[in-house]
Order: C-alpha cells, then sequence, then structure tokens
C-alpha cells in the first residue's frame, strides 16, 4: 500500500501517544497482528506501518525546532512512555500560531506544567499551507487544547487551502457544523469530527450503559460523569470559559441514545478537576438513576480509570486510515459513519452498534 503523510497540529500527550503507537504497531507483523489494544490492524490494506509523520507544529520552546521523534517525550507532556524506540522522523516540529490556544491562566503554573511558548515569529497563513503542500501532507490531525476556536479554524483554513483531509480531534465543531462540512465537500476533502471518542473511554462506557438501561425498559431520571486527571489538558480546562464546547460535545454524545427525556437540570457531564499527580491517568466519577418495573429507582455508580492519551491514540489511527480510503477514491465532505463511530458529537448521532456497523461498511465500500 501506499504511505499515508500525516500532519500534527500540537505536539501534546495526544500526539505522544500516536507518534509512539505507529511505531510499536510497525514492528513485525506477526506479533502485531496478536498485540491489543487496535479496533484494526488492517484497515482497507492499511496498516499502523503505512503511516508517515511529515509535518508538525506547536509553539511550545521545549518542541519548536526539535525532530517530533524528541519533541513527543519534552516537558510538559506526561503521558506513558510504552515505546521509547521511536526512530529519528526528519521531520522538525514548526512554530505554530498561538491565537486562543493558550489560556491566561496557564502562565500561573510552573514551566514542567504548562505551555511556555518559543521565541521564534509565528507564520502566517500562506507560510502554514506552503509547508503543508511542500511536505505532501495528505492528513492533518488537530490536537490543539480545549477552547481553541480561533487557532482551529485557522488551521482548518490551512487544511482547505493546502488540500488536505481533515481529523478534528478536539470539541471546536467543524465537521458538525453545515458551512465547513459544505467547504470540505466542494473540495473533495474528507473531514472527520467533532471531539475524538476514546476506545474505552468515559463517553462511551456513559452511552452504552444509558443506551442499555433505555433498551431494557428503565427511564433515566438523572446522571453525572465527572471527571479529573492531571496532564496540560486538565489544567488547560480549568478556565471554565472553555468549556463550553467540550461540555456541549460530552452531553450530546450521551443525550443523543437516551430513550426519554429528561430536563437539563438533571444531566451534568463535564471536566470537573485538575489533580498534578494524576498525570495522564484519566478518572471518570458516574451516577445514573432510573426508575425500573412498578417505578421502583435503581441506580448506578462506576469508578474508571484510564489513561488518557493512548486511550484515544488507536481511535485517531483508524480516523486518519479512513480519511486515506477516501482520499484514494475521491470522497469529499463529512465521512459520516467513521465520525459517528470516532467522535463525540459528530453531524450525525448514531447509536454505537449502528455507528460501527456504518463504519465498517465506508471501510468495505472503498477498499
Amino acid at each position: 500500500m501506499a504511505e499515508i503523510r500525516v500532519g500534527i497540529i500540537g505536539v501534546g500527550n495526544c500526539a505522544s501517544s500516536l507518534v509512539q503507537g505507529v511505531h510499536y504497531y510497525s514492528r513485525d507483523k506477526e506479533s502485531c497482528e496478536q498485540t491489543a489494544g487496535l479496533m484494526h490492524y488492517s484497515l482497507g490494506g492499511y496498516t499502523p506501518r503505512d503511516i508517515k509523520f511529515v509535518s508538525a507544529f506547536d509553539i511550545d520552546k521545549r518542541k519548536v525546532g526539535k525532530d517530533l521523534s524528541e519533541a513527543i517525550f519534552a516537558e510538559p507532556n506526561c503521558t506513558k512512555v510504552f515505546y521509547r524506540e521511536v526512530p529519528a522522523l526528519q521531520v522538525e516540529v514548526k512554530m505554530g500560531k498561538v491565537l486562543d490556544s493558550i489560556a491566561p491562566h496557564l502562565w500561573q503554573y510552573p514551566e514542567e506544567r504548562a505551555f511556555r511558548v518559543a521565541k521564534v515569529p509565528e507564520p502566517a497563513k500562506e507560510e502554514v499551507v506552503e509547508h503543508l503542500r511542500e511536505t505532501r501532507t495528505e492528513v492533518l490531525l488537530n490536537y490543539l487544547p480545549v477552547g481553541s476556536e480561533e487557532a482551529t479554524r485557522f488551521y482548518t483554513t490551512c487544511a482547505l487551502e493546502a488540500g488536505c483531509a481533515f481529523v478534528n480531534c478536539i470539541p471546536v465543531f467543524i465537521a458538525s457544523d453545515e458551512s465547513w462540512a459544505r467547504r470540505f465537500a466542494e473540495k473533495r476533502l474528507p473531514i472527520i469530527g467533532d471531539d475524538i471518542k476514546s476506545q474505552v473511554g468515559a463517553t462511551i462506557v456513559h452511552r452504552v450503559l444509558t443506551n442499555l438501561i433505555g433498551e431494557r425498559g428503565g427511564r433515566i431520571i438523572r446522571t453525572y460523569q465527572l471527571n479529573t486527571g492531571g496532564n496540560t489538558d486538565f489544567l488547560n480546562m480549568l478556565d471554565r470559559s472553555r468549556l463550553r464546547s467540550k461540555k456541549t460535545s460530552k452531553t450530546d454524545a450521551v443525550l443523543s441514545v437516551m430513550q426519554n427525556e429528561i430536563g437539563n437540570e438533571q444531566i451534568h457531564i463535564g471536566p470537573s478537576d485538575y489533580v498534578p499527580w494524576q498525570q495522564d491517568n484519566k478518572l471518570c466519577f458516574m451516577r445514573i438513576e432510573w426508575e425500573g418495573f412498578g417505578g421502583v429507582v435503581n441506580n448506578l455508580e462506576l469508578r474508571l480509570s484510564v489513561e488518557d492519551s493512548p486511550n484515544s491514540a488507536g481511535v485517531a489511527i483508524d480516523a486518519i486510515r479512513c480519511c486515506k480510503l477516501a482520499l484514494d477514491n475521491k470522497v469529499g465532505g463529512v465521512l459520516v459513519g467513521p465520525s459517528s463511530y470516532f467522535m463525540k458529537h459528530p453531524p450525525v448521532q448514531y447509536n454505537d452498534s449502528r455507528a460501527r456497523e456504518e463504519t465498517e461498511h465506508f471501510i468495505a465500500q472503498h477498499t
């Protein structure tokens, strides 16, 4: 198969897990096929070894100018290192556009916990577009911090002008915005979004349990999902003004599979606090109350502990490969099935079984 040329916006924990994972699953074929962690080892004939990183952007002084293979291990990244043997990639991390990608309160935290902007001139849009073209980037991943509305729109425009497919891993609504979706369709460029759904994370577990209760005849009364973590993402989200789209994304993902209506005051879902020593570990505390047979009230409480960034990297690998299949087949616009399966806030919300079926159909149709 041809290589898949990938660019990354934001060389944080998620990017670190993704780059490590691509090389972890690119060892000898037999051992990789038997290793857990991927929903598809081969997707449309493409395996992780076909993914080649060719461009990267960040704003941190400890990453800009470094080879991507070094930058993924630089502070303030704190995700687990499960594959240190990433070779030199010959990909220099370029200075990105700052815009609204840093919450003001981050300056109050020690350097090892937060961003520190490189003293390098920020690029103009034309420079970013030119770099994407020069590196022949095919699929561009958005890993900016939550709340980066302006910066996301900046890079989305760059992707459109450079002719790149776009995977929007954060809760800024691009694929689920009709005007942006139309622009990708007009350019015959695929897009998957918005807000990546981890393999077995808080959102997918909450959705599955919510759907189960409804299918078994229960009527949900109220529910919450509280999340804590110690990575830069959780530190960034202490600024509650940046959380509007995040809360909308996570809440809509659960409400979309609920088989009865509940009031806004009866559902609370969102990041709750930053606990530095948790590092990239994410804790979810969940409660669902429902009426069962005879109107008797039951409740379920769950505690889920996951390594946040590796938990999403396998989904990103599949999203990249679905975009490549679309490019191969000249399919543009929102990839509806993959977006519903891989993302929390897609343009069309299917239940998870239907989303998986639609994704498998897309893969089979375009292989």
